[in-house]
Formats: structure tokens, C-alpha cells, sequence
């Protein structure tokens, strides 16, 4: 009941915002302000003191000890602060890239390994939104209401990270359904899933473009078998798995789209997620921040608090430069996408430029902690074991800086 309350009042106070700021038509375009809406400040404001109050509070044990915070990612969906996206109609928020990327940051800030798992739903979710039909939405969307359940996005391989088209998982069909072999990698909320989006060849012999469909796999098929949870560098609080399919049954009725679309929805959903992991990144390197700013007016070296000596300022001032400049990168993103115009390019510049962002900004955070932030006792190593994973994960910056350097040169030979 509380949940059912607090979700259909954000709803109305977010609709205010999704039919002004971010609607629009052929004929009427938006436009963008900077100045965010009362009802978007107070989306803001539920997901920072969420951070605050109880992800803060807890990610140290995360991290040390890798076990999956169940109990936080359910008080976030009873707050609606998960699978934000999922349509009015499926029972979800409906909320936009932008709005969501307001949230993400702001979990981030308090512990990217845990918004990651929870982003980790969204990025499953959205294949589904962008390409299933009403009969796989209601049953695969709408369970993600009703409860807090978890969903996983199965696309990376062992031999296939940045060349997702050199995938080798395949579905064969027979009859109506299709048979599944292959292994899956480095998969977030793989051993916690309730539902996988799989991507598998059903064509070896076409292109990337046409050799992949995609389809909804239950995670309690006979025939999977989830890996162990991997122990990272950083973000320890998601959970990471390899996927084994084998002889695995998947029902026709669970295919995404027309066979040979896969490659095209699993990618497309990226224009999705990607400004969602750009606004994680903003968040973690927020942080690193406001932790560096606040150690430096308390520790003196010569007399004089460490924000005093230049060399100290101008690190703080680059970190700033470097936050403001990617947050409004993600926020360009976020609004393209939820204005139905392509956002590719600058969903690749958010992702680069954010990530890079929250590894400079965390780097420098443990400099000016001094040996201080070199000890697991204080919070900037953590960030910066953690912030190294946004360079990799949905892109890794090499991919994103091809993706702009082609749309560069596009235009160019197109004369724009």
C-alpha cells in the first residue's frame, strides 16, 4: 500500500514535467532550460537523501565483504527509485532518460556498486520497452512492479566484449522454440536475475546486422547455469557472473522482435543506458569531490589549511570544470532521447567524458587525502577502485571515441 501511494503520487508530479520541459511534436519543438522543475528537484532530493541516510551508511560493508544489497535495492523500489522507465501502463513511473539520469546520479554519489545493480535492471528493461510486444511487456515489465525482482542483460562473451558481432551463443529454431548453447560473461545481476535479455546468432552465415535475434529467458530454465560472482577491482556490491546456456528451450513467444533485429534493439538500447551510466559516473566523481573539498579545509600543512596552497585549489577547481561539463553532456543526452531524436553521438561523448571524469576526479581525491586516502579506512580509495569500470562497462571509451570519430566523419563527407 505504501508503495502503490508513493508511486502514483510521483507519478503525478512528474507529469507535469514529462508534458512540458521534455514534450513535444513534429511541429512544436521543446526547448531546454536548465533550471529543473519543482517536481524534478524533488525527485532529486528522494534519491540524495536515499544515498545519504542508507546507501552511504552501509557501502563499506559492500565492498568488503562482495554480498548483494538486497535489502537496499528493495527499499529503493518501494521508493520507486528503480525501473524508473517501465511505462505508466505496465505499472512503472514512465519517467525519461532525464529524469532517471537525476536519480543514477545521485545513487552513484552514495555507491556506484550498488546503482549499478540497480541501473543493471534498466539496462535489461530496455530492449524489452523498445521492442517487445503488449503481451511480453505486460509479463516481463509488470512482474518488475508488482515486486523487487531483478533482471540481467546477457550480450558480453568470453571472446566478445567491444565486438559484440563476434558473439558465438546461438539459437537454433525447432518447432516453436529455440534451442540455446553458449557462454556469457562479466553479466551484472547475472546470479540474481529473474529474467535475462539474450542476445543469440540464429543466422551464422549474415552480417552483424542481420545474424542476431533477441529473446526473454527465464533465469530458472532448465539447461542455465549461473557462475560464480566474480570478485572486481571495484563496485563489489553488484553482482557479476558468467551465463552457461545448454540445449536451453526458449519459446518463440519470447523472441524480441523479427528474427535477424537483434544486433539493432540490443544496440539501440544503449542509447538508452548509456547517458544513465554517464550520469553514475557524475555522481562518483560528485563525490570525490565533496570528500577532497571537505578533507582540505581540515588537514593544515605549513601552517595553513591544504585548500590554501595553490597546487591543492586548482585540483579541486579541475575536478569541478570536469563535472559540470559532463553533467550537462548527460543531460543533452538524456533530453534527445526522450525528445525521439537520436542521441548516439552525445550518448557516446557523455559516456567518454564522464567516466574519464570520475577516474581523474577520484585519482585526485586520494592525492590530496595524502597517505590518508591511500588506507581502505577513509572513502576515496574505494572511489577510485570503483570509478575504473566506467571506462569498460556499455562501451569502453576506445568504442565510444569510434562511434564519434565516425559520426564526425559522416558529416564531413556529407558536407555538413
Amino acid at each position: 500500500m505504501l508503495r502503490s501511494q508513493f508511486i502514483n503520487n510521483l507519478r503525478r508530479s512528474t507529469r507535469s514535467f514529462s508534458t512540458s520541459l521534455l514534450a513535444s511534436s513534429d511541429s512544436t519543438p521543446a526547448s531546454l532550460g536548465f533550471q529543473l522543475s519543482e517536481d524534478q528537484l524533488n525527485i532529486q532530493d528522494t534519491a540524495r537523501q536515499f544515498a545519504r541516510d542508507v546507501i552511504i551508511p552501509a557501502a563499506p560493508h559492500h565492498d568488503k565483504t562482495g554480498e548483494y544489497p538486497t535489502e537496499i535495492i528493495k527499499q529503493a523500489w518501494e521508493l520507486g527509485l528503480v525501473n524508473t522507465h517501465i511505462p505508466s501502463e505496465y505499472g512503472g513511473l514512465g519517467l525519461g532518460v532525464f529524469d532517471t539520469a537525476l536519480i543514477s546520479e545521485q545513487l552513484a554519489y552514495g555507491c556506484s556498486g550498488i546503482q549499478t545493480a540497480i541501473e543493471a535492471n534498466g539496462l535489461a528493461e530496455a530492449p524489452v520497452i523498445l521492442a517487445a510486444n503488449d503481451a511480453q511487456k505486460k509479463k516481463y515489465l509488470g512482474r518488475m512492479s508488482e515486486e523487487p525482482l531483478m533482471a540481467a542483460y546477457c550480450v558480453t562473451e568470453p571472446g566478445a566484449g567491444s565486438d559484440v558481432a563476434g558473439a558465438k551463443t546461438t539459437a537454433v529454431k525447432k518447432g516453436d522454440k529455440w534451442i540455446v548453447n553458449g557462454q556469457k560473461m562479466w553479466i551484472t545481476n547475472g546470479g540474481k536475475a529473474n529474467w535475462y535479455f539474450l542476445l543469440a546468432k540464429t543466422d551464422p552465415a549474415a552480417n552483424a546486422g542481420k545474424a542476431f535475434t533477441g529473446f526473454i529467458v527465464d533465469a530458472d530454465s532448465p539447461g542455465i547455469t549461473v557462475g560464480r560472482k566474480e570478485w572486481n577491482m571495484g563496485q563489489r556490491a553488484s553482482d557479476t557472473r558468467g551465463i552457461t546456456f545448454e540445449d536451453v528451450e526458449v519459446p518463440d513467444e519470447n523472441r524480441l522482435g523479427d528474427v535477424g533485429q537483434g544486433f539493432k534493439i540490443a544496440m539501440g538500447a544503449f542509447d538508452i543506458t548509456r547517458p544513465l551510466v554517464a550520469s553514475g559516473a557524475v555522481g562518483l566523481a560528485q563525490r570525490a569531490m565533496d570528500e577532497a573539498a571537505a578533507y582540505s579545509v581540515q588537514r593544515k600543512t605549513m601552517g595553513k589549511p591544504i585548500v590554501a596552497h595553490q597546487a591543492v585549489a586548482f585540483m579541486l577547481a579541475d575536478m569541478a570544470i570536469q563535472i559540470e561539463a559532463s553533467r550537462m553532456m548527460v543531460w543533452r543526452a538524456g533530453w534527445l532521447r526522450d525528445q525521439n531524436k537520436r542521441n548516439t553521438y552525445y550518448a557516446s561523448i557523455a559516456k567518454a567524458l564522464a567516466s574519464e571524469t570520475a577516474n581523474k576526479c577520484a585519482s585526485d581525491a586520494v592525492q590530496i587525502f595524502g597517505g590518508n586516502g591511500f588506507n581502505s579506512e577513509y572513502p576515496v580509495e574505494k572511489l577510485m577502485r570503483d570509478a575504473k569500470i566506467f571506462t569498460i562497462y556499455e562501451g569502453t571509451s576506445q568504442i565510444q571515441r569510434l562511434i564519434i570519430s565516425r559520426t564526425i566523419a559522416e558529416a564531413a563527407m556529407q558536407g555538413q
